[in-house]
């Protein structure tokens, strides 16, 4: 089995194109989701909803650690780590649904031991960035310099007079101060956009509406470090520039050769044009060898008329971080929601070990279509971190464990 020094040695034996030039899209097919069928590797565990996992008042999901530059888990307070996860009030402003969630979100801290979960306060200050609310990205700790890089995505614009679902992708940085385990940051720099969509590659997403699961992408920007090459890359969720579909999304990808370079925007690497709206919250690990694109999708955003996959965590794998994929198991499918509850958890992050876990979504809910917007499905929705399980990668095929 490789690992990550073995693929530092072919790197140099064989280099990867550094010349910013994808080395070719994969699609994601209609052939390969049709071919999917439920195994026991790749089916989560039934979850039960725990009222008592809740975070009093508040709603909780989209969740990701602090890493150093190399991915590992950045570590504090003995084994206590770091993470940011995307928060808010319940019940929000606009009413007792759960879906109001995504219209005030904001990114707070949160610490975990041992499974145990600590909700902490906001990372940016009131005010800080520029969108109207807060949506998912990635966070980089430099040990050396005590600071953390925050990738995010802004959604909309700040005092805007109705909601919009613009996204952009900045980048902020602050000194972290982490003493008995309470966690401040400050002396912030930035915001600074990282990359803009070009209109052709990936949609400007200023002119589009819709709604949950039916807008146009340009979020979630996932750092990686290629440490063949020390390259660094961005994977961020994107909706295809020039598609007739409506459903059109890619995984994009834009790429530098250090920090002091500025990013550099790069063709898609994936896409599931004509097949799925939303390929969410990409982010790449090297593991068995390779490099393995993670992404998060619903069963509610395939084509109408094509077939559709389970809500769950899809997987290609690679020798270059730009491709060409081989979609996992055939298929691309790692871990769906069992079929007797399809939205039982959602949001998945795999980490540097194999680790893997999500956000409660709606568990125990064997029609998620049949509930009512309001009071049913706010009664429903769990809103809280679940357990690990763990991704393990072998050539071309993935399982949990």
């Amino acid at each position: 089995m490789k690992d990550t020094e073995s693929i530092v040695q072919a790197a140099h034996e064989s280099p990867a194109p550094t010349d910013g030039h994808s080395s070719g899209c994969t699609m994601w097919t209609a052939a390969q989701v049709a071919a999917i069928t439920a195994t026991p590797g790749t089916t989560l565990p039934l979850l039960h909803l725990d009222p008592g996992a809740r975070v009093a008042g508040m709603d909780l999901w989209d969740m990701w650690p602090v890493e150093l530059a190399d991915g590992t888990l950045a570590s504090f307070a003995g084994d206590e780590t770091l993470w940011m996860v995307l928060a808010a009030p319940n019940p929000a402003p606009g009413g007792p649904d759960p879906d109001e969630r995504h219209l005030i979100a904001r990114i707070h801290l949160m610490a975990e031991h041992h499974g145990q979960w600590r909700l902490l306060d906001p990372v940016f200050p009131d005010g800080f960035t520029p969108g109207a609310r807060e949506w998912s990205g990635s966070a980089i700790y430099d040990p050396a310099t005590a600071r953390v890089t925050v990738y995010f995505t802004a959604s909309g614009r700040r005092d805007e007079a109705s909601v919009t679902f613009e996204q952009r992708l900045f980048e902020a940085e602050a000194r972290l101060d982490a003493r008995d385990g309470h966690y401040t940051m400050q002396d912030w720099t930035g915001p600074a956009e990282s990359i803009a969509p070009d209109g052709a590659w990936y949609l400007d997403t200023r002119s589009t509406g819709g709604g949950v699961g039916t807008i146009k992408a340009f979020r979630d920007p996932g750092f990686f470090r290629d440490p063949a090459t020390a390259r660094e890359y961005l994977f961020f969720t994107a909706s295809c520039g020039r598609s007739a579909s409506a459903w059109n999304g890619v995984v994009g990808v834009a790429e530098r050769g250090g920090a002091d370079e500025g990013w550099h925007l790069q063709p898609p690497v994936l896409s599931a044009d004509g097949l799925n709206n939303e390929l969410e919250r990409p982010h790449m690990r090297v593991m068995d060898g390779r490099y393995v694109l993670f992404w998060s999708t619903q069963g509610k955003v395939f084509a109408d008329g094509g077939p559709v996959g389970p809500t769950g965590l899809y997987g290609a794998v690679a020798d270059h971080p730009k491709g060409p994929f081989t979609l996992l198991n055939g298929t691309g499918l790692i871990a769906a929601n069992p079929p007797e509850a399809p939205a039982q958890e959602y949001s998945w992050w795999v980490l540097a070990d194999g680790r893997c876990n999500a956000f409660a979504d709606l568990p125990g809910v064997a029609d998620p279509a049949s509930l009512a917007p309001g009071e049913m499905r706010r009664a429903h929705f769990a809103g809280y971190p679940t357990r690990f399980v763990r991704v393990v990668v072998e050539g071309d095929t993935a399982r949990i464990i």
